[in-house]
């Protein structure tokens, strides 16, 4: 008969030589393969579909509100808000500003009859969107504490904006390319007159694509443009719809956002754009290609 005390000995050395076969067959903190179930559980969450401008446009005026924090930048009291309508969950960024002083006193000057709107935001899609140009998010109308704002779809995506890009010293992987889209940017800058362009509110997707944002304080009364020098080139298409421009297409597209004084004076600012790239001859035009 064995005694108990070398029963015990032989009992736990078998059982550690089973535990020690155990972790070599099966390394600790390796993951179990997935049952069918799981898989068949991963496989059943849908992807986000891909949605048209008009599509985004509906879902910005209809879809439901639940959740609201204060975006990290700007000075106009943005909203980021997360929308869902059953089916897509999404982000927008919500302004309401809509101010008018006489004389504005900021960090670039003195600026007379100085207007801060939500409006202009829809105005600015409208008008890319009259140019194809599509480097502006959709913007809608909608109330939101009672109060008439803008809704833009929050870009998908973002790398940086250009401060940070600047900052770090980040080079685009296709500086031809990266050029073409500023000089799209600056165009379209003299042509509203924003006078709040700066370097957070030029976005830049994964797939180094920039987005304008945040265009309240744009549409000013100038029949001139103010940075000639920034006109350096235009898309072929596009500047064949900036020529098409009239007043009547513009009254259709924005009669609730713009002033018939504001598109007379934007329509004046690209009579000044379009002679100005002519002087420049065939050199200042490109083909862009789809974004």
């Amino acid at each position: 008969m064995v005694p108990l005390g070398v029963f015990v000995i032989r009992f736990t050395r078998a059982i550690v030589a089973v535990f020690v076969a155990a972790l070599l067959v099966s390394p600790l903190g390796a993951q179990a393969p997935p049952t069918p179930l799981a898989l068949s559980a991963q496989a059943a969450v849908p992807a986000q579909p891909q949605l048209t401008l008009a599509e985004k446009e509906l879902f910005l005026q209809k879809a439901k509100i639940v959740r609201t924090r204060s975006a990290s930048k700007g000075v106009t009291n943005t909203v980021r808000a997360t929308l869902t309508d059953g089916v897509i969950t999404h982000d927008a960024s919500i302004q309401t500003i809509d101010e008018f002083m006489t004389e504005f006193r900021g960090n670039r000057g003195t600026e007379l009859n100085f207007r801060d709107s939500w409006r202009y935001n829809v105005a600015a899609y409208r008008l890319d969107q009259l140019l194809d140009l599509d480097m502006t998010p959709p913007s809608v109308e909608r109330k939101y504490n009672g109060k008439p704002g803008a809704f833009t779809w929050w870009v998908d995506d973002v790398l940086m904006d250009e401060e940070e890009r600047y900052k770090k010293k980040h080079s685009a992987p296709s500086p031809g390319e990266w050029n073409r889209q500023m000089w799209m940017v600056r165009l379209f800058d003299q042509l509203i007159a924003n006078v709040d362009r700066n370097l957070g509110n030029l976005i830049i997707d994964k797939s180094w694509t920039i987005w304008m944002i945040d265009h309240s304080r744009a549409f000013r009364l100038f029949d001139k443009i103010k940075a000639p020098d920034n006109l350096a080139g235009c898309d072929r298409e596009v500047f064949e719809r900036l020529k098409a421009l009239d007043l009547p297409s513009l009254q259709a597209a924005m009669k609730d956002y713009l002033t018939t004084s504001e598109m007379k004076a934007m329509l004046a600012r690209r009579t000044d754009i379009v002679a100005r790239l002519e002087q420049k001859g065939e050199a200042a035009f490109f083909n862009r290609g789809a974004r």
